[in-house]
């Protein structure tokens, strides 16, 4: 299965927090699951350092990087299919980076690991 992280699932399995329900957890080890991490995520998380809202135990870059690859996920770009999607989604969800993990979900047909039970209201396959 292919599972996106939502960028707060991305942050909780960072530091192995007991957030995590436990059937996102036995997704994030399950063999046969293919993670990947929008570049949309890190742009957020990196908006959220830079002005003082989020705190990590590493440099930035290092921090996102060392992380990708602890979980063995994949790097998902930003695609000009998923962004023009956008103008598809009903005007549910504000966030501007959810909608666009939506959008890349259904454009890339993954599984959007989340806790936000506002995006189950969207086309989207989720999971929690």
């Amino acid at each position: 299965m292919k599972l996106l992280l939502d960028t707060a699932v991305f942050l909780k399995s960072a530091s192995s927090d007991e957030e995590l329900s436990s059937r996102a957890r036995d997704l994030l080890l399950h063999e046969d699951s293919e993670l990947y991490v929008s570049i949309a995520s890190y742009w957020e998380i990196a908006i959220k350092y830079s002005t003082g809202k989020l705190t990590l135990s590493d440099s930035l870059d290092r921090f996102l990087n060392l992380h990708r690859e602890k979980i063995n996920a994949d790097l998902l770009p930003l695609d000009e299919e998923s962004v023009l999607h956008i103008t598809r989604l009903p005007d549910i969800h504000r966030d501007p980076f959810d909608r666009l993990l939506i959008c890349q979900a259904i454009v890339h047909g993954m599984v959007l690991l989340t806790p936000d039970t506002q995006i189950s209201r969207y086309p989207v396959r989720t999971a929690w």
